[in-house]
């Protein structure tokens, strides 16, 4: 983000039926029901009794979090998830609408195909393991090292974007994103990084504490029940070679802290390179049968010695323990497809154990979940049609020019900062590429085949689909008006590369953005939410990139130390904070979010000054405009947390916990005066000690 904002879901959702005949006609679904949010701050949900300097997020939610349960099918639980169910109800009437054959076009009608196929619970029940089994035999008839280049080419996918991805996390072998040369920012190149864990990080694997202990003999066995659902014997033996496989493959894993260093893992390797700097694997079978054009002679490679290494392993493990392994993630990856047996395994561990959510999302939601991810745009599309107002739009977009101006001047008043790199820094600002609601050029699903009833198959299908859209993307021009994020996303992102930003139709509605809250309501949620995602491009990361996209240093010597000496007194700031006694948050890792959180903050603030400006500030529900302004802002962090889902996202997330990030306000000088912040109280700093970066 991604701009990760969460929220407290109050929708209670029946399942939505399908007939045999595959169809919605009887409407198991009642109308699509508006929540309903507080029009300005939402005073029940506060807590007057505890003081702004030593809670904030608790003065501005405590209410709220003490009255609110986690749904059962959740890890987490806040107004994100109120505004998620909201718009899978949405779409669930869309995909209804198609599935009845009513005038949506072709790529209606697969919208409706793909999510009535995987709705025939029955069908996939009575096919058992069968669709799976052409994939576990191609796995059974790897015989050397060979044929198991080509296997692994073969699986190869872009299937990760480690510039916006939270996790940075795939479960083949290796990942693939295709994307701008950060060197030469006209072309597209392959992006190849570290993979294969089936647990979401290294620290799964390689945590000496007891809770990771715990956790990774939870995981032995689940492996082996996985195994022994598709048929393998002697399977606890087998599952304890497979970790051992996927712990070698750890050890040889970036941190997320050396991953997220644009620097480090920019690294052009030419094709004929992977012999030399990565032998083990047979790199011209593997690239062949990863459908590379021949032509294609360059590539990044993120994480070299970890590529290097994993490649070592595929020669020196035994072929047996690869084919085991293969099997496992072959199974692991297309769960959803196959039967409930299967589905159940795979959530008690990777939903239950490693994020704490008791219960499975009924089927109809995980139909919409993959629904979008096969046919993204084409639901978006149907979506941005219905749901996303031209006065909406125009609105943001107006809001977007005053925070384009308020972080303008912002640069111009850096006493720090020198003038030839103010001017570097405002000619990212003016070419930045800021898309709203959806993007200009819709995708083409034509070349998809969506059978009606193959719920498996169409799956398979639209994984290869997604992966040859984006191998023809080489040899051709960079689209900087691509998005990365489809119009149903609640969510946003920042693209340094490509100097643009997205913000999908689904995130700019209530309680974020409403076209009758006052200013300071939208400029304190949405607008810091828009302020964040421009403050992306200057970043730690951010800031490596010109106006053009290219990796650059644009900083003068001066400049740049301030810079990180600022960025270094934020990251100590972060690592002050315990989620849980035995766990920090890791302010580097962090770091990017934080600075964005900071910039967007104070941008939106600026921006909201100047639309305001000349009026008289209003008391409105016993608070000014200006507090107004920074409780909008500490409840559209409203969320809380299962103490497993928490600690995964301190461990693998970029993003710091939401009470933290609400937290920002004690680096801004007028929250002090707003709310009469004292010394002594924790949240209190010292003008010395108060971050200001932008």
């Amino acid at each position: 983000m991604d701009v990760k904002l969460k929220m407290a879901r109050r929708l209670k959702i029946a399942s939505l039926a399908l007939g045999t005949a595959l169809t919605l006609s009887a409407r198991a679904e009642p109308p699509v029901a508006e929540p309903t949010f507080p029009v300005g701050v939402d005073i029940a949900g506060m807590d007057g009794s505890v003081a702004p300097g030593m809670n904030f997020f608790a003065y501005a939610n405590g209410t709220w979090l003490r009255t609110n349960e986690i749904p059962s099918d959740r890890k987490s639980y806040g107004y994100w998830d109120v505004v998620q169910e909201l718009v899978e109800r949405r779409v669930a009437d869309l995909i209804q609408h198609a599935t009845e054959g009513e005038p949506t076009g072709d790529s209606g009608r697969k919208i409706g195909d793909y999510f009535a196929s995987f709705m025939q619970e029955d069908r996939i029940e009575a096919l058992g393991l069968r669709p799976l089994r052409p994939i576990l035999k191609r796995i059974d008839e790897i015989s050397n090292r060979r044929s198991l280049a080509a296997f692994l080419g073969g699986t190869l996918r872009a299937d990760v974007d480690v510039l916006n991805d939270t996790e940075v996390y795939t479960d083949n072998l290796f990942g693939l994103w295709i994307a701008q040369d950060l060197d030469h920012p006209d072309r597209y190149v392959p992006f190849l990084l570290q993979g294969g864990l089936g647990m979401p990080d290294r620290n799964y694997y390689l945590d000496a504490s007891p809770g990771m202990r715990d956790i990774r003999a939870k995981y032995a066995t689940h492996v082996a029940e996985m195994l022994n659902l598709i048929g393998f014997s002697d399977t606890l033996a087998r599952a304890t070679r497979i970790v051992e496989l996927e712990s070698r493959i750890a050890t040889l894993h970036w941190s997320r802290e050396a991953t997220e260093d644009v620097r480090k893992g920019n690294n052009h390797w030419l094709r004929r390179d992977f012999e030399t700097r990565a032998p083990g694997l047979d790199w011209k079978v593997f690239f062949a049968a990863a459908e590379f054009p021949k032509n294609q002679r360059d590539f990044v490679v993120w994480q070299p010695s970890a590529v290097a290494g994993i490649s070592s392993l595929v020669a020196s493990q035994p072929l047996a323990t690869w084919k085991d392994y293969l099997a496992l993630h072959a199974v692991e990856h297309r769960a959803s497809f196959l039967p409930k047996a299967v589905v159940d395994a795979h959530f008690a561990f990777h939903g239950t154990i490693l994020d704490g959510t008791p219960e499975l999302r009924v089927r109809w939601k995980r139909g919409i979940d993959v629904t979008n991810q096969a046919l993204g745009d084409a639901v978006g599309k149907l979506y941005a049609e219905r749901y996303f107002s031209p006065a909406a739009k125009v609105r943001i977009e107006e809001m977007v020019d005053r925070l384009r101006v308020a972080f303008g001047r912002r640069i111009d008043l850096l006493e720090w900062m020198a003038p030839e790199t103010k001017t570097s820094a405002k000619a990212k600002l003016k070419t930045l590429k800021v898309g709203v609601g959806y993007p200009d050029q819709w995708r083409d699903y034509t070349g998809l085949d969506v059978v009606m009833g193959d719920a498996f198959g169409n799956a398979e299908r639209a994984a290869k689909f997604e992966y040859h859209f984006h191998l023809a993307k080489l040899g051709r021009p960079v689209d900087r008006g691509e998005w990365v994020m489809n119009p149903q996303t609640v969510n946003a992102v920042n693209l340094p590369a490509m100097n643009a930003l997205n913000f999908p139709a689904a995130m700019l509605q209530p309680p974020y953005f409403n076209l009758d809250s006052d200013p300071e309501q939208n400029y304190g949620s949405i607008g810091a939410a828009i302020g964040h995602e421009i403050s992306h491009s200057f970043d730690d990361q951010g800031a490596t990139f010109d106006a053009t996209g290219r990796l650059r240093n644009w900083w003068t010597k001066a400049d740049l130390a301030h810079f990180r000496d600022a960025s270094a007194r934020l990251v100590r700031q972060f690592d002050a904070y315990h989620p849980f006694p035995d766990l920090a948050v890791n302010g580097q890792q962090t770091l990017s979010e934080n600075i964005a959180d900071l910039g967007g903050l104070l941008a939106a603030h600026d921006a909201y000054r100047l639309e305001v400006r000349g009026r008289p500030d209003t008391m409105t529900d016993g608070f000014t405009g200006e507090q107004r302004f920074l409780l909008s802002y500490a409840q559209s962090w409203r969320e809380k947390h299962r103490e497993a889902a928490l600690r995964r996202a301190v461990l693998t997330n970029g993003h710091a916990p939401d009470e933290y990030r609400a937290s920002t306000v004690r680096n801004i000088d007028g929250w002090y005066a707003a709310f009469d912040v004292q010394a002594g109280q924790p949240l209190y700093l010292a003008p010395a000690d108060r971050v200001r970066i932008w």
